[in-house]
């Protein structure tokens, strides 16, 4: 049983007259989080002593001994055989001092020419990366997802909505088509956030760099680096690229969480616009008829917490002077459930999506409600010769009309169109109907049919680059 009046750390206690007190050792300790990055940490050093070899600070026997033991914990650590002590502090203590424990003094030499706080930034850098790589894999599942759905709605013809009111017809295809942009930026967002991830720190030291004749441009290529950082106070004390990263997973949260409001609200008896599959629902504990989008509404709930961990990483830093700060201990946790929140919530929809089918005569006669070829029955004067302030006046007149009757533009019969305007003819009816209204939109970016085929194919394409 540890004593509860003193503790200590023989890792760098040689400066401490007394022992750290037992509460604050646990208070200040980061090892019951930080663990997750035990594989980046013995990537790291792995790396860091080939470095010390090459240029001369450890001898070839070293360093080899040193690979071995971390070689040999990496595998104590995926049995799950490894003993994590709060006493050591970090995921980088507990590591160190195992490997002295195993290979004895040429343990304690893995440690020059760096410091816990340029270790640290890199073993970050290279969770961050490793995870960017996954999402990217997973934001890409949700396009293929996307995809898959859009493909067989290319006709399914519903309404578009602004101010959640009916605006014009659509088809369900181009709605979808909508949410692939939004996840293609999402994804453009994540790679783009990697280059800036994916520089080197390590040789920074605690903040001024090290006298030993290191070669970060080495280190930087043995781990996959674009190239080492460039000013040591910086190295150690920069989080931008976790500020970065939470940015943009914020912004694909919000993403996911309006396609999350859309799908709860078509789900719903009241617009029955799509079916969502029984496993990706629950039920209620007192009433039986009920069937609850429970994925959407937990997606959505949780874009909350990733807003709140931009917040937080933004106010972690913003009163930090150069360099490195016990402050910064606080980025971990905020930025792991980040990437936890973003993996589950991109994995369910990419999962969800593709399974979700389209009730299309519900969409349809929705679409026939609110008067929603009102605007092609304007552009139809407009190319009759009616000034579009003038036919935008005639339609409203029109509307107003079929809102007294309760019936629909295409419900009018001729006479009563030409009672609005004498320029009305027969062929007014080809513009009334849904499908022509959605096929009249023949350009790119439009409802037509054919566009949207188009722009499957297209990102289809794109995707096959990947």
């Amino acid at each position: 049983m540890t004593d509860t009046n003193k503790t200590t750390n023989q890792q760098w206690g040689g400066r401490f007259s007394e022992p750290v007190d037992a509460f604050v050792a646990r208070f200040t300790a980061s090892v019951e989080f930080d663990q997750r990055m035990a594989g980046q940490d013995i990537r790291g050093s792995i790396a860091h002593a080939t470095m010390l070899a090459k240029v001369g600070v450890l001898t070839e026997a070293e360093r080899d001994q040193i690979i071995q033991g971390l070689t040999e914990i990496e595998q104590e650590i995926a049995r799950g055989e490894f003993e994590w002590s709060i006493e050591l502090e970090d995921v980088h203590m507990n590591i160190e001092a195992r490997l002295t424990q195993k290979i004895g003094i040429t343990g304690k030499k893995l440690h020059t020419g760096r410091s816990r706080n340029d270790q640290v930034a890199t073993d970050i850098r290279l969770y961050m990366r490793d995870e960017i790589d996954f999402l990217l894999e997973e934001v890409t599942r949700l396009l293929q997802g996307i995809l898959s759905l859009a493909e067989r709605n290319t006709d399914t013809i519903m309404p578009g909505f602004t101010h959640l009111q009916t605006a014009q017809p659509v088809t369900f295809g181009h709605h979808l088509m909508a949410w692939y942009e939004m996840a293609q930026r999402d994804y453009e967002r994540l790679l783009d956030c990697r280059k800036r991830v994916n520089i080197l720190p390590l040789g920074a030291a605690a903040l001024a760099g090290t006298t030993y004749p290191i070669d970060r441009f080495m280190t930087a290529d043995l781990l996959g680096f674009e190239r080492p950082t460039y000013n040591s106070l910086d190295s150690v004390s920069d989080r931008d690229f976790a500020i970065e990263f939470t940015a943009a997973a914020s912004i694909t949260m919000m993403h996911l969480s309006r396609w999350a409001e859309e799908l709860v609200m078509w789900a719903s008896a009241q617009f029955n616009f799509i079916f969502l599959p029984d496993r990706f629902c629950t039920g209620s504990s007192i009433m039986p008829q009920k069937k609850n989008p429970d994925v959407p509404e937990l997606v959505r709930g949780k874009t909350g917490r990733v807003y709140g961990h931009l917040m937080g990483l933004l106010t972690l830093m913003k009163s930090q002077c150069l360099a490195y700060n016990k402050d910064n201990q606080e980025d971990k946790e905020p930025l792991f459930d980040t990437v936890d929140t973003l993996r589950g919530s991109l994995r369910a929809f990419a999962d969800m999506i593709p399974a979700i089918e389209a009730r299309n005569e519900h969409m349809y006669e929705a679409a026939r409600r609110g008067f929603s070829t009102a605007t092609d029955l304007a552009d139809y004067l407009v190319r009759k010769g009616v000034a579009f302030r003038d036919a935008h006046e005639i339609v409203g007149k029109a509307v107003g009309f079929g809102v007294q009757e309760s019936r629909d533009l295409s419900e009018m019969t001729l006479v009563e169109l030409q009672g609005f305007g004498d320029m009305i003819e027969q062929d007014v009816f080809e513009v009334l109907t849904l499908e022509g209204s959605v096929a009249a939109r023949d350009h790119i970016g439009g409802t037509a049919p054919a566009q949207v085929k188009s722009a499957i194919e297209r990102a289809k394409a794109e995707l096959a680059q990947r």
